[in-house]
């Protein structure tokens, strides 16, 4: 009988070796002079604070915000179009945006990526993809793990999972314990359909449109796979620059990330008792991708509510003062944006109304 080998059980190391060398570079892009650089270690190290006049917080009472996340099947569409830079920006947006619906600053980013065997390249374009996304969400990527599991993953197929980490004083923590009635909802426009509801999406145009990730939809102005490909918007950036504009007063009350469950769901999840949220229809553009599966797919419009951000990838509630400028900002700031409803007294719930 011959003797066993990792590799005869489906894991060389000298391809995991080589894997591995690829991954540096694309960690140090990232870096601050935060981070305590521990090349071969164990574990990453991130200063909470630092000497410098440039990263210096001096911090009073920080409150660490931790949240973890994945990408979902859309990883099924990047493995048919063979294209893999892109959905670790969806991994690190899922995570950054939900850190910065607390209002807080993402410090660092930690990734796990699960295959059937190693690929260097294919991981090297995955990180790539993260990389990228911590350069959007100012955090820096400080480490990870790549898992080779043959049995567990059939060949070329893999997952990804993300985790961040960040902090905000505790007078700035934003919990929705401020929302009051007379707040403005503000929706911030996404890039198209996020990471979400990519189980319908590839039912309706792989199975019952029957469509291929290279056909081109005129309507769209792209291929199937470059349209359900579009990156995730990472809303860290201009929402701390509206958050550090106003040091003293706390006129952002509320954030809500617009994932599954779309607008209903997610506003709801920040509502305090005796509040509601009277959303209007008709208050902002749906992007054509949605009409375009809705119509594919004949999809009930309360199933298109549930499942999609129809347009809408970040809510704001604000103080109604204030509501104007933190627009003009969001402009500013490259990001269409609009009143889409107000809160009101009620039993903290979503309801739907149309536009005058």
């Amino acid at each position: 009988m011959g003797k066993a080998t990792y590799q005869d059980a489906g894991v060389d190391l000298d391809v995991y070796r080589e894997s591995m060398s690829r991954l540096p570079k694309l960690m140090h892009r990232t870096f601050s002079p935060r981070v305590m650089k521990l090349d071969g270690g164990f574990a990453g190290l991130f200063q909470l604070d630092f000497s410098s006049k440039l990263f210096q917080r001096n911090y009073v009472d920080p409150v660490m915000v931790a949240c973890t996340d994945g990408v979902g099947t859309k990883l099924r569409v990047a493995r048919l179009t063979d294209t893999h830079n892109t959905v670790g920006i969806d991994l690190v947006a899922m995570c950054a945006n939900d850190a910065i619906c607390c209002g807080a600053e993402p410090l660092f980013f930690l990734d796990y990526v699960a295959m059937s065997h190693d690929e260097p390249a294919l991981l090297e374009q995955l990180v790539e993809g993260i990389s990228a996304g911590c350069l959007q969400a100012d955090c820096a990527l400080l480490g990870g793990e790549t898992a080779i599991m043959p049995d567990l993953y059939a060949t070329g197929d893999y997952d990804l999972a993300g985790f961040c980490v960040g902090v905000v004083e505790r007078k700035h923590l934003i919990d929705g314990t401020a929302i009051a009635p007379g707040d403005v909802a503000i929706g911030v426009a996404s890039s198209g359909l996020h990471s979400n509801g990519f189980s319908l999406v590839r039912r309706v145009v792989f199975e019952i449109a029957g469509l291929g990730v290279g056909d081109r939809v005129d309507e769209l102005g792209t291929t199937v796979g470059e349209c359900l490909l579009t990156p995730t918007r990472i809303y860290t950036q201009p929402i701390r620059r509206i958050l550090s504009h106003y040091k003293v007063k706390n006129v952002v009350h509320g954030i809500a990330h617009i994932t599954g469950g779309g607008l209903q769901e997610n506003i709801e999840r920040i509502l305090p008792a005796g509040t509601g949220v009277q959303l209007r229809r008709g208050s902002w553009p749906v992007p054509p991708v949605f009409q375009w599966l809705q119509r594919l797919g004949n999809i009930d419009q309360e199933e298109m509510d549930r499942v999609f951000n129809g347009g809408i990838g970040l809510t704001l509630l604000v103080s109604s003062y204030y509501a104007d400028r933190i627009s003009a900002m969001l402009t500013d700031a490259g990001l269409d944006n609009w009143r889409i409803g107000e809160v009101v007294t009620g039993n903290r719930q979503v309801t739907w109304g149309d536009s005058p």
